[in-house]
């Protein structure tokens, strides 16, 4: 478990989940039963990407219909105007693909790939950094960066499936961002009880890692 004593109330939210929901689908139609049924598997920490039709909308009633212990923010923000945007919206804290956002108002959390680029938004105060695309690489890249970067909180994302998630946190990862896999076609008109099951293994994976 990572020391959250260092991290803000958001960002110590999602280390505590341990998992973060990545929502992206052609529309954000389905999203509101989508989120009920990941937040009743006990799945708390929810990702909309502005890759999806309707989604700041959809972070607005997010926002109205889920309870205030889930944290619900925006994903795939590129530009300052898509953070304001995010923000104005609800996002109570944006994720990248990228760097360069600059300060927020609400916890930022950049894109990295290479050490340089990790210590660098590291550096540059960033409470969380998504480690992009992270399932190429594989959980032995971050034990290995954990050595000389040990206090450097790290979220992979992209590319990780549902198996790999004992992995990742057991290689010190504070979360992992995992859409679909998780998600499948459940925002596409697929099965809802499908999406149950596969959150409850979600979830069931992150307590083994921490058990």
């Amino acid at each position: 478990m990572t020391d959250q004593l260092s991290l803000d109330p958001v960002s110590a939210a999602i280390a505590e989940s341990g998992l973060v929901a990545v929502l992206r689908a052609p529309t954000a139609d389905a999203l509101s039963a989508v989120a009920d049924v990941l937040v009743a598997a006990g799945i708390t920490a929810l990702e909309v990407t502005l890759t999806t039709h309707g989604a700041l909308e959809a972070i607005s009633a997010l926002r109205r219909q889920l309870p205030d212990t889930v944290v619900v923010g925006a994903g795939t923000v590129l530009t300052g105007e898509d953070a304001k945007a995010a923000i104005d919206a609800g996002a109570a804290f944006l994720v990248s693909p990228v760097g360069g956002l600059g300060p927020q108002p609400v916890p930022s959390y950049p894109g990295a790939f290479s050490p340089t680029e990790i210590y660098a938004a590291h550096r540059a105060g960033a409470p969380l950094i998504k480690l992009f695309p992270a399932g190429g690489l594989g959980p032995g890249y971050l034990k290995d960066l954990r050595g000389p970067l040990p206090d450097v909180k790290i979220m992979p994302t992209g590319g990780i499936g549902l198996d790999d998630i004992g992995a990742w946190l057991g290689a010190g990862a504070v979360a992992v961002g995992v859409g679909g896999p998780l998600i499948g076609d459940a925002a596409t008109g697929g099965s809802l009880t499908a999406l149950a099951a596969r959150a409850r293994r979600a979830v069931d994976a992150v307590a083994a890692a921490r058990s």
